[in-house]
């Protein structure tokens, strides 16, 4: 059982996590750090500590060597253990990594040379199993990318003992960079999220306080290791921890979901996150009586639920599936957070079963927050999001005043407190407006000198925690009331049985003189056999009309995987009304007719 540091003081102990790293290496040596699962069930390779430590040393002294150390790269790798070596490693060398996603099709390619732009760099890291595999399919990688690809896996092995790097003679210090977030960027145009040593062990801290590791602590991760939520638990809370965390790969997940809740059983973990779409997919192979070799899933404490917003429903389908395996109610714990704030900004407590409150559908259009009976036909449920740790302060702000809101009023999330992040790289009016913003007397004056992060989430709070009801740039007006997309999405999503969650995404566009309301929906063969096109447009169409009195212009049906999507599987509405208003998307009714 690992030994964990004393965490009250760890923050003191460790003032970065290249010392927290080395004093892990020094009191846990040969405790199990990290362990990449073969297609997310059995152990591959695993790393201790010492192991760790070393192969950070190694990879800083190449990259120092490299002349990197001052600089910035871009990493692409799997979520495996030469990720964590290297992004450790770059840290001890003071190399500002940029993690990104590999390439899919080639027009993924221009995205990671914007990146590297931002970034400043001309230098990927990567190795040799990526590798391969983009040059099989786009070429010659540096020619593809117009940058210089190192090996890590390859080169740092062959690096010299005791060679003279130029690693620099100072550790890195709290306010340096640890890591440059790119976040996924709805609009295309992804933002580099400054985040410092001290906002990752604020983050870590804080997340430890909220739901506490222990020493007997295990984290069971599949998701991606550049996006934050992954980074945040799949990385740095077991490092700060001093608890092992499995690893496996989000293909793993998505071919079966089930596979994660296998992997909790048998490592017996007691943390894993995922937003919403997860769980609910977890859910579904439930349904279809798939969770036969689940099994005890009783040590599974923190169950975190991250997303804008997690969905009442599928908690409720979640917890009910799997009860019968030991999973206890209150280990779900939905949250909220973002790449800005590091990650977790509010959390539900551990101890208790997760809560929502009904709101009036009428008063949620008018911006207000008004609480009706569960049972009022057309209530909308919205789930707590928890509360703030002491030391971050959550506070709901008109987005056009900055002034607070008043109670029961819906208005933007702002946060203040240590785990906000530096800034956007590279973007410092953008930072000013975004990370520095005031909150505003009546008289139009800042309330006092702490600054805020603007999240362009919208929320409310009731009984002191944080309900999240939506992106402020995703919020549908239509004749002057507001419309949450993703109420709107999963209406559409229940309308017929054949279709998937998180397979909608709603917007409106201009047309003309008016503002035309628009509905996309992925589907299938099967679930277009069992319906037919028109009658699943209309179950579609009928689903929205009946729960939100709105009559959509067009229902669009696509084939699975046509809507843009986040690496954590958050649907980017915006860049899916970019598609529809280039004529991108194809509308699979249309396809049909056209083969008959």
């Amino acid at each position: 059982m690992p030994t964990a540091l004393n965490h009250a003081h760890a923050g003191e102990d460790a003032p970065t996590l290249i010392d927290l790293l080395r004093l892990r290496a020094q009191r846990q040596p040969d405790d199990t750090a990290y362990v990449f699962l073969h297609n997310g069930e059995e152990p591959q390779e695993s790393l201790t500590y010492a192991e760790l430590a070393d192969a950070a040393d190694t990879r800083a002294q190449l990259l120092a060597a490299r002349g990197l150390s001052g600089h910035s790269a871009v990493l692409m790798y799997p979520s495996g253990l030469e990720f964590i070596r290297t992004l450790l490693g770059c840290m001890q060398a003071k190399v500002e990594a940029a993690p990104v996603q590999a390439p899919r099709r080639i027009k993924d390619v221009e995205r990671i040379r914007r990146i590297a732009r931002k970034a400043g760099t001309t230098v990927m890291l990567t190795e040799t199993s990526v590798l391969r595999d983009l040059e099989s399919r786009f070429g010659d990688l540096e020619d593809v990318l117009g940058l210089t690809v190192l090996d890590t896996a390859e080169l740092a092995p062959a690096m010299p003992q005791n060679a003279v790097t130029g690693v620099p003679a100072t550790a890195p210090a709290p306010d340096d960079v640890a890591l440059l977030q790119y976040t996924s960027g709805s609009t295309g145009d992804p933002q580099g999220v400054v985040v410092t040593h001290a906002n990752f062990l604020a983050n870590a801290a804080e997340t430890d306080a909220l739901w506490p590791c222990r020493p007997d602590g295990t984290v069971v991760n599949w998701l991606p290791l550049f996006h934050d939520m992954g980074m945040l638990f799949g990385v740095v809370m077991p490092l700060w921890a001093g608890i092992p965390s499995y690893l496996m790969t989000p293909a793993s997940f998505i071919r079966r979901p089930l596979r994660w809740l296998e992997a909790i059983a048998r490592f017996r973990g007691t943390h894993a996150a995922a937003p919403s779409f997860a769980y609910e997919l977890c859910a579904r192979e439930a349904a279809d009586n798939r969770t036969g070799q689940v099994g005890d899933l009783s040590s599974w404490r923190v169950a975190a639920n991250g997303a804008e917003p997690v969905r009442w429903h599928a908690i409720r389908q979640f917890t009910e599936a799997f009860a019968p395996h030991g999973f206890r109610a209150e280990a779900m714990c939905p949250g909220y957070g973002l790449a800005e704030n590091t990650l977790k900004a509010t959390g539900s407590d551990q101890d208790r079963e997760p809560t929502a409150v009904w709101l009036s559908a009428t008063a949620l259009r008018e911006g207000r927050a008004e609480l009706v009976d569960a049972r009022i036909p057309g209530a909308v449920p919205i789930t707590s999001s928890g509360h703030a740790v002491a030391g971050t302060l959550v506070r709901i702000v008109d987005p056009d005043t900055s002034r607070p809101c008043a109670p029961g009023t819906i208005g933007e999330i702002w946060i203040n407190g240590p785990c906000v992040a530096a800034g956007y790289r590279g973007l410092p009016v953008a930072s000013e407006e975004t990370f520095r913003a005031r909150v505003k007397d009546a008289a139009g004056r800042p309330e006092d000198g702490r600054t805020y992060l603007r999240t362009g989430d919208l929320g409310f709070l009731h009984a002191g925690e944080l309900h999240v009801a939506g992106r402020l740039k995703d919020l549908i007006i239509h004749q002057g009331r507001n419309y949450y997309p993703h109420d709107i999405e999963l209406s559409a999503e229940a309308s017929a049985a054949g279709l998937h969650p998180n397979c909608a995404a709603a917007f409106a566009v201009a047309d003309d003189d008016r503002e035309r309301f628009v509905i996309v929906v992925e589907t299938d063969g099967r679930a277009m056999r069992a319906e037919g096109t028109e009658g699943l447009r209309e179950r579609v169409a009928r689903a929205i009309r009946e729960h939100h009195g709105l009559t959509a212009d067009t229902v669009l049906l696509v084939r699975r995987g046509a809507i843009p999507k986040t690496s954590s599987g958050k649907v980017q509405r915006r860049a899916c009304r970019g598609l529809y208003e280039a004529g991108d998307l194809t509308d699979l009714a249309a396809a049909s007719a056209g083969r008959r």
